[in-house]
C-alpha cells in the first residue's frame, strides 16, 4: 500500500482492531510495509493513549465490539440486505415450510415473503414476526423463548425445545460476521448454539451476510460454517473473501442488485 503518515497508520490500526477483533504485529507489518518494531511502537503508543489493549503478539480494541441494537442496524447496508433478501425469496417454492432467524437481513427476507402463498414460516425473530403479521398467504409460527432485547430474537431452552418438534425445507440464518476459518460469529453462545440446532432441522441451509460482514469477527462465539450450506452475499463482498470461502468448499451465491 502507498506510504502513510504515522498518525494515519495508527488511526487505521485502531479501525482494523475494532472491525476484525484483533490486530497482530506480523499482519500489520505486512499490511503497512513497515518493520515489526515500528508496529510495536505504534501499539505501545496506542495503548498509552488508551485506544487499544495489548495482547500477546498484537492488540485488540478496548471495548469488545459492543453489540449494536437491531434498531441501530436496521438502516445499515440497506440496499445490500434488500438484494440478498430478494435472491433468497426467489429460492422459495409454494407450499414450503421455512425457518427464519432473527436479524435485519432475515427480516428483509420476511418482508419479501409477505405476498407469498401457501407458506408456513416459523421464526425466532420479532422483525420477521412484524413483517409477516398480516400476510394472508402465510401461516406464521413463533418459536418462543427468552427475548434478547438487542437482537430482538428468542433464544434459550424453550426455543430449542420447540425446534425438536419441527422440520423445515429451508432455514435462513443471519450473522454478525462470517470467516473462512471459524464460521459464523455472534455476540453470545446461546445464539450460535441455536443456529446449529436450526440448521439440523432443515433440508437446505442459507447464511445471509452482506459484503461488510465477510471476514469480520466482532465477537467470540462461533458456529461452524458447513460445506453443504450456502453463503449468500452481495456484490460489495471483497473478491478475495469470496475466493477464500470457495476454496474452502463453501458454496457462495452473490445476489444481484435489488430490483434486477
Amino acid at each position: 500500500m502507498p506510504p502513510t503518515t504515522s498518525q494515519a497508520r495508527r488511526d487505521r490500526i485502531v479501525r482494523l482492531a475494532t472491525t476484525t477483533g484483533l490486530a497482530s504485529v506480523e499482519e500489520l507489518s505486512q499490511l503497512f510495509d513497515v518493520t515489526p518494531s515500528t508496529i510495536r511502537r505504534d501499539l505501545a503508543r496506542l495503548t498509552t493513549e488508551g485506544r487499544l489493549a495489548r495482547t500477546y503478539g498484537g492488540a485488540m480494541a478496548l471495548s469488545a465490539h459492543p453489540e449494536a441494537s437491531l434498531r441501530q442496524r436496521t438502516g445499515e447496508a440497506y440496499e445490500e440486505k434488500r438484494a440478498i433478501a430478494q435472491w433468497a425469496a426467489r429460492q422459495v417454492e409454494p407450499g414450503e415450510t421455512l425457518l427464519l432467524d432473527a436479524g435485519t437481513t432475515v427480516g428483509a427476507l420476511a418482508h419479501e415473503l409477505r405476498s407469498a402463498k401457501e407458506l408456513t414460516i416459523a421464526t425466532t425473530g420479532l422483525t420477521a414476526l412484524h413483517a409477516l403479521a398480516d400476510a394472508d398467504g402465510v401461516q406464521v409460527d413463533c418459536l418462543g423463548g427468552t427475548l434478547r432485547p438487542l437482537s430482538q430474537g428468542f433464544v434459550g431452552p424453550l426455543t430449542e425445545a420447540a425446534l425438536e418438534h419441527l422440520s423445515f425445507d429451508r432455514v435462513f440464518l443471519g450473522a454478525d460476521g462470517v470467516t473462512v476459518d471459524r464460521g459464523i460469529c455472534e455476540a453470545e453462545l446461546r445464539q450460535t448454539r441455536l443456529k446449529e440446532l436450526m440448521a439440523r432441522r432443515a433440508d437446505r441451509v442459507y447464511v445471509l451476510a452482506h459484503g461488510a460482514k465477510l471476514g469480520r469477527a466482532p465477537f467470540h462465539a462461533w458456529a461452524k460454517l458447513r460445506k453443504e450450506w450456502t453463503l449468500v452475499t452481495d456484490a460489495s463482498a471483497p473478491a478475495a473473501e469470496i475466493r477464500a470461502f470457495e476454496a474452502s468448499g463453501v458454496r457462495v451465491e452473490i445476489a444481484p442488485p435489488a430490483g434486477t
